[in-house]
């Protein structure tokens, strides 16, 4: 699962862009508890969701002309440019360049070459989130797009990725782990865009899910702060319990209530 032991290809960031980061951060503590904390001086108004201190996030204010509301996950690199290099020659799409971020690290945004957005980071001061798997952090990602094998083989020559299978309720689902490690490392999936009824509709995209002990709760919460939930919450055997939800822009999102682990 995720962690902040960060290696490289794995998830070390993620951050919400959002037309208004007022009314984004009082829904979100509403729903987890975050609070905003800025970034300071000289960081064009980027902040930061904290639980209990610890960071969860970035947010930022994003214009309309740079796109829908959206969460943007990161991966970690040794190496923006030569990284970005890779992605550009493996037909991928550079929608921002690299560029250093004060001290903290240098960052790129990509696309897939389905069209999944995400974004790559390499550390400076800042290695990473600084809190994950714990209720209101980030526990897990997936990749929505419309062929899997080149999604996988995307990323394995870009991140360094490797996918293995597991058996699934009608069909299987293809995990995602950095180079080299177990499968206790595994963060994300890849999952059929077409066979999705709530995401067939929709262009690939990367979906960040939120640990939370209650997810039916945080629904409930959701739709009074004005979200949407766009998977009502249900259990997925040997998973947990996991829902889908827009914020009131409609940057998407879920949750998952972990399955206790067997044996463990």
């Amino acid at each position: 699962m995720l962690s902040t032991h960060f290696v490289t290809g794995a998830p070390n960031w993620i951050d919400l862009g959002t037309p208004d980061i007022d009314r984004a951060t009082t829904f979100y503590q509403g729903l987890f508890g975050w609070q905003w904390r800025s970034a300071g001086p000289g960081t064009g108004g980027y902040g930061f969701f904290q639980l209990d201190g610890r960071t969860v996030a970035g947010v930022m204010a994003t214009p309309p002309e740079q796109g829908p509301p959206a969460w943007t996950v990161f991966f970690r690199t040794e190496d923006a440019d030569a990284t970005t290099g890779t992605a550009r020659a493996v037909r991928g799409t550079v929608l921002a360049e690299p560029l250093d971020v004060l001290d903290r690290g240098r960052m790129a945004i990509l696309t897939d070459r389905g069209g999944g957005a995400y974004g790559i980071w390499q550390p400076g001061r800042t290695e990473g989130f600084e809190v994950t798997g714990e209720s209101g952090a980030l526990v897990w990602v997936e990749l929505y797009t419309r062929d899997i094998a080149a999604a996988a083989g995307y990323y394995h020559k870009v991140l360094g990725w490797e996918t293995s299978s597991v058996a699934f309720p009608g069909g299987s689902y293809t995990c995602v782990n950095p180079a080299g490690q177990d499968e206790d490392t595994m963060f994300g999936g890849l999952v059929p865009l077409d066979e999705d009824p709530t995401e067939a509709s929709g262009e690939p995209y990367w979906l960040p899910y939120f640990a939370t002990d209650d997810p039916d709760a945080v629904c409930a919460r959701a739709t009074e702060l004005g979200g949407t939930v766009r998977l009502a919450p249900l259990d997925l055997p040997d998973v947990g319990r996991v829902a889908r939800l827009a914020d009131p822009f409609g940057a998407r999102f879920a949750l998952l209530r972990p399955e206790p682990r067997r044996g463990g």
